[in-house]
C-alpha cells in the first residue's frame, strides 16, 4: 500500500514542531516538565509515523514493530521507575551513548545494505556526500557510545565484578574507574582522529572495501575510549554535555544519510542546545574546552590532609541558628549521594516558620551532570523562587548569617580565587563572606580536583561530620528543641 509522501512529511514537520516548542518550555523550571511532554510526543509521533512509514513500504513487518516497542518501552519504563535521582547524571550519560549507537548503528547497516546489493553510487558528487555522511556518522556515533560508556563508569565511580566473592555486605568485588592521561595520549588521540578521515578518504576511492568500514568502526570506538578517560570527574558536567551534543550531530548526520528530516532537525536542535551547554559550563568554571578535553583534571593524586578541625555537634550549630535572619543553603554533591534533599526542605520549613529569610545557591557545576542541583531541590518541593544562581547568591553571602553547605568542595574552595592550582580562577559561590558557615561533611577528604579546602579550618567554620541526610535530621530535632 502506497502512501502519498506528503502525508509523512506532515507528520515529520508536527514532530518538528513539538521538540522546538519542547525546548523552549526547559527554559524556565515552572514549564520543563510541559517542555518534556511536549519533547516525549514529539519523539513517540516521529517513532510512529517511521514504523507506520516503513510498513506501508514493506520494509519491516508488524513483527519487528511489535517487538521493537515492546522491548523498547519496557527498559525506558524500567529505568524511568527504578533509577533514583541521585543516579541521573549516570542515566543522561548512558541515553547519550543509546542516541550516538543507534546513530551509528543505522549509518553501519545502510553502508552494508549498500554494499551487499551493489548500490553504491557512482564516482561523483551523490557518492562523495553519502560515503562522507556515512563516515562522520560512524565516527561521531561510535565515538559518543563508547565515551558515554566510559563518562557513566566515571560518574559512578567503578563497577561489580560480577561473579566474584562477596564481602560481610553482600558486594561483589569493586573495580574503581581509573583516570589515565600522559601527555603522550593526546597525539595518539590525533593520529586515531587522522586515520578515521584517511578512512572516509579512502572508502571515496574504494567504496566496495568491507575492510575500511570495520577499521572505521573500530579505531572509532577505541578514540572514544581514549577520548574520555583522561577527564577526571569535576570536569564531568562539561563532558556528559558535550556527549550530548555529539549524540544529537550524530543523528542529524544519519538524517542526511537515510533522508530523514525529522532526524536533521532534531539531530540538529540537540546539537546545538549541547553546544551552548557546553560552553556555559567551561565558562562556569572558568576553563577553555580544549583544556577540559586535553588536560586531566581532578584525577590525578589527592594531596595529603595534615591538618586538623575540631567538629561541632548538630546542638551547637542549631543555637547558632536560633534567631538569624537570612540563610544560604549550599548544596552540593554529597547532597545528592546522601539524599539529603527532603531533610534539607524540611530545615529551611523549620526556620522560615521563625521568619527567617531562605535561599539556595546554585553552583553551575555542582553535582555530576548540568542542572543536577537544580532537579534534586524541585523534587523536594523547594520553591523555584528560592534557587539562585552563583552570580546572583554572591552579592547576598556578606549580608548573610549563616550559609550551610552540604557535600560541596571545590565549589566553595577560596584557593580558587589564587589563580593557581587545579582549581586557579575557576569561580566559586563566596560562602566563606558569610558570617558563620556550617559545612556538611563526612571528612575533611579532599574534593575530585584534589585540593584541600583553607575554609574548613577557619574560626567561624564549623565542621559537622558524617552523612548529609543523617546530620540534617539531627539538626532539624536540634531545632525544633530549641
Amino acid at each position: 500500500m502506497m502512501v502519498d509522501s506528503v502525508i509523512w512529511d506532515i507528520g515529520y514537520l508536527v514532530s518538528a514542531a513539538l521538540f522546538i516548542l519542547g525546548i523552549k518550555r526547559l527554559s524556565s523550571p515552572r514549564t520543563a516538565p510541559q517542555g518534556n511532554m511536549l519533547g516525549a510526543y514529539g519523539m513517540l509521533l516521529a517513532v510512529l509515523v517511521t514504523l507506520v512509514k516503513m510498513y506501508t513500504e514493506e520494509v519491516i513487518g508488524y513483527e519487528l514493530i511489535i517487538g521493537g516497542l515492546l522491548i523498547g518501552s519496557t527498559i525506558g519504563y524500567v529505568m524511568a521507575t527504578r533509577v533514583e535521582m541521585t543516579e541521573m547524571p549516570e542515566l543522561v550519560a548512558l541515553f547519550n551513548g543509546f542516541g550516538g549507537g543507534a546513530s551509528a548503528l543505522v549509518g553501519f547497516s545502510e553502508v552494508l545494505k549498500r554494499l551487499q546489493t551493489s548500490n553504491v553510487p557512482e564516482p561523483g558528487v551523490e557518492l562523495y556526500a553519502t560515503w562522507v555522511a556515512i563516515g562522520l556518522s560512524g565516527i561521531v556515533g561510535w565515538v559518543t557510545l563508547t565515551g558515554s560508556l566510559m563518562a557513566m563508569g566515571k560518574l559512578r565511580g567503578g563497577f561489580y565484578v560480577p561473579f566474584t566473592k562477596k564481602d560481610d555486605r553482600g558486594r561483589s568485588k569493586w573495580v574503581s574507574f581509573p583516570t589515565w592521561g600522559p601527555p603522550w595520549l593526546n597525539f595518539v588521540k590525533g593520529a586515531i582522529l587522522l586515520s578515521c578521515f584517511t578512512l572516509i578518504g579512502l572508502t571515496l576511492h574504494d567504496p566496495h572495501n568491507y575492510d575500511y568500514v570495520y577499521s572505521l568502526v573500530l579505531l572509532s570506538c577505541l578514540l572514544g575510549v581514549l577520548f574520555v578517560i583522561p577527564i577526571g570527574g569535576a570536569d564531568m558536567p562539561v563532558v556528559v554535555s558535550l556527549l550530548n551534543s555529539m549524540s544529537g550531530i550524530a543523528a542529524a548526520f544519519t538524517g542526511f544519510v537515510i533522508g530523514n528530516n525529522v532526524l536533521i532537525i532534531a539531530g540538529s536542535m540537540v546539537g546545538a542546545a549541547g553546544l551552548i551547554l557546553t560552553f556555559i559550563m567551561c565558562k562556569a568554571m572558568n576553563r577553555t574546552l580544549a583544556a577540559v578535553l586535553f588536560k586531566s583534571f581532578g584525577g590525578g593524586g589527592r594531596e595529603s590532609v595534615t591538618r586538623t578541625k575540631v567538629g561541632s555537634d548538630p546542638e551547637e550549630v542549631a543555637m547558632v541558628c536560633d534567631g538569624i535572619s537570612k540563610c544560604v543553603i549550599i548544596p552540593g554533591y554529597g547532597m545528592a549521594v546522601s539524599q539529603a534533599q527532603h531533610a534539607v526542605k524540611e530545615f529551611a520549613d523549620i526556620l522560615e516558620a521563625q521568619g527567617v529569610e531562605i535561599s539556595y545557591g546554585i553552583h553551575p557545576v555542582a553535582g555530576r551532570m548540568p542542572g543536577h542541583m537544580n532537579v534534586l531541590l524541585a523534587e523536594a518541593s523547594v520553591p523555584y523562587e528560592q534557587l539562585i544562581e552563583m552570580d546572583d547568591i554572591n552579592s547576598e553571602l556578606p549580608e548573610t548569617d549563616v550559609a550551610l553547605v552540604i557535600g560541596a568542595n571545590d565549589t566553595v574552595n577560596p584557593v580558587a580565587r589564587s589563580g593557581e592550582g587545579p582549581l586557579g580562577g575557576m569561580p566559586i559561590i563566596d560562602a566563606d563572606k558569610a558570617r558563620v558557615v556550617v559545612i556538611i561533611k563526612r571528612s575533611l577528604s579532599v574534593g575530585y580536583a584534589g585540593v584541600d579546602n583553607d575554609l574548613f579550618y577557619e574560626d567561624k567554620t564549623m565542621m559537622l561530620f558524617g552523612d548529609g541526610k543523617k546530620m540534617m535530621n539531627e539538626l532539624n530535632a536540634s531545632i525544633k528543641e530549641l
